[in-house]
């Protein structure tokens, strides 16, 4: 499954490095960020008609280069913003454009600026509320006809969906979409596992691809399959342990 993955990356990110702007940290290392790409922007405007867009209230969105537009654009349109720091690190944070003049709206959708902006909210802070995102969007490293998507090889967008799915802030119903540039999308098969997201919707600059019947995983946090030291590093996942011991959070089966 490994070598399944990673020589499908290996593939598209090739394509890609001729589209792609590089990052000032990580310059075109895919492995490390997903990058932005020439078309994103009418990428984005393509997802911005889409009706689950356009009914949702509250959108998470990945901190994925490729997105800072989207963000900028929810903000515009009253959304609230959902969003994690790179890696999941310092967890997620909430942006509500309530709280903040619209003249700060583009510095609050770039990653930097997001953590000046917005609020950061715990897992139990999102129950309290009651908090449902209405729709989840991602950038990634590949994707296929039938929504099967592929990232950096670091997991983060599925466990983000799993942990959420734990909390019910989303559920198997929750759309799911990612915004893509055309050379990232492959006509094969592509194989998943238990535990990956697969998107209900592929938009590209060229296209909007609609998937019928995208399985999404309902399994919650594969525990035993974390790679070394996400426990530590994530703080999410440290309190979902602690959340399902004291029972507030039922563990979803397998």
């Amino acid at each position: 499954m490994f070598d399944h993955k990673s020589s499908t990356r290996r593939q598209v990110w090739s394509e890609l490095k001729v589209f792609a702007y590089a990052d000032s940290r990580f310059d075109f290392d895919f492995s490390k960020f997903i990058p932005d790409f020439h078309g994103s922007s009418e990428a984005t405007k393509r997802l911005l008609l889409m009706p689950s867009y356009q009914s949702a209230k509250c959108v998470f969105i990945t901190p994925d280069n490729c997105l800072e537009r989207l963000r900028y654009e929810a903000l515009m349109n009253g959304k609230l913003v959902v969003m994690t720091t790179y890696a999941i690190r310092r967890g997620f944070w909430l942006l509500d454009p309530s709280q903040f003049e619209p003249s700060n709206y583009r510095y609050a959708s770039t990653l930097d600026g997001m953590e000046q902006m917005g609020q950061p909210i715990s897992l139990s802070d999102m129950m309290d509320l009651g908090l449902k995102i209405d729709l989840m969007v991602t950038g990634t490293g590949a994707i296929n006809l039938d929504g099967i998507r592929f990232g950096k090889g670091h997991g983060f967008f599925d466990l983000e969906w799993a942990i959420l799915y734990s909390i019910r802030a989303i559920s198997s119903n929750t759309p799911s979409a990612a915004i893509v540039h055309d050379c990232q999308v492959l006509a094969e098969p592509l194989i998943p596992e238990l535990f990956d997201t697969v998107c209900d919707f592929v938009i590209t600059p060229t296209k909007l691809i609609e998937v019928s019947n995208a399985n999404k995983p309902t399994c919650g946090i594969l525990w035993e399959k974390l790679a070394s030291g996400m426990l530590m590093s994530i703080p999410p996942l440290r309190e979902l342990k602690i959340l399902i011991g004291d029972d507030k959070v039922t563990q979803p089966d397998p």
